[in-house]
């Protein structure tokens, strides 16, 4: 890819975050079921015992995240705690749906967990309820050893076509931002690798079974 682990700001402005961790052990099953799952704040910490505060989930159902909003308070790396809003979406609406099926019956993904985020609790919606602000792409792939998560952020994609120029959307996302997110990102899926396998196997011990390591 042009861009695997680092940051870089479009022509229009806004600031695109590529961030590639490595999920030892875990599968692109275990990490769509974590979300699904819709951690609490307690479970929230554990994903990032330094950055995260609070998790509330808004709407949806209990067994998807797709179609909930998930409202956090959280640090990135050392910059002021911020209060957000994640609106979880198919997929689709970001991808082409025959390439994304595709990519998905040749195992090329494993996990897709894609959304719309908005920096306040009453960030701005389109018409048809969609958040405006920013964008969150991870996409996991399955390995013999693992899962390779490549995240995807994209900073102020909505305000050019909110009227503002390239230099004032810089402004409202500068490079900083895309520091600390970057590290946030590695950061947070990195502690969650390392207990998220335990973790999925105990909770779905009636779907299938446990290989005891003795």
């Amino acid at each position: 890819m042009p861009l695997e682990t680092g940051y870089e700001r479009l022509p229009d402005g806004a600031l695109h975050i590529a961030c590639r961790t490595d999920l030892h052990k875990c599968s692109g099953e275990m990490l769509e079921w974590w979300f699904r799952s819709r951690p609490n704040t307690q479970q929230y910490i554990w994903w990032h015992p330094v950055d995260h505060v609070s998790s509330e989930w808004l709407g949806g159902t209990a067994d998807t995240h797709i179609g909930s909003i998930h409202k956090v308070e959280e640090y990135f790396s050392g910059l002021p705690m911020a209060q957000l809003l994640i609106q979880f979406r198919e997929p689709t609406e970001f991808f082409d749906a025959g390439t994304y099926a595709t990519a998905r019956a040749d195992k090329r993904i494993s996990a897709a967990i894609c959304g719309r985020t908005g920096r306040s609790w009453d960030a701005a919606r389109d018409d048809q309820g969609r958040m405006l602000g920013s964008r969150l792409l991870h996409i996991g792939r399955d390995t013999d050893w693992g899962c390779v998560l490549r995240s995807h952020f994209y900073l102020g994609n909505d305000l050019p076509s909110q009227g503002l120029t390239p230099q004032e959307v810089s402004a409202a996302v500068p490079e900083v931002a895309g520091q600390a997110l970057l590290q946030h990102c590695y950061n947070e899926f990195t502690f969650l690798s390392r207990f998220l396998p335990s973790l999925f196997i105990a909770e779905n011990r009636e779907k299938s079974p446990v290989r005891a390591p003795w």
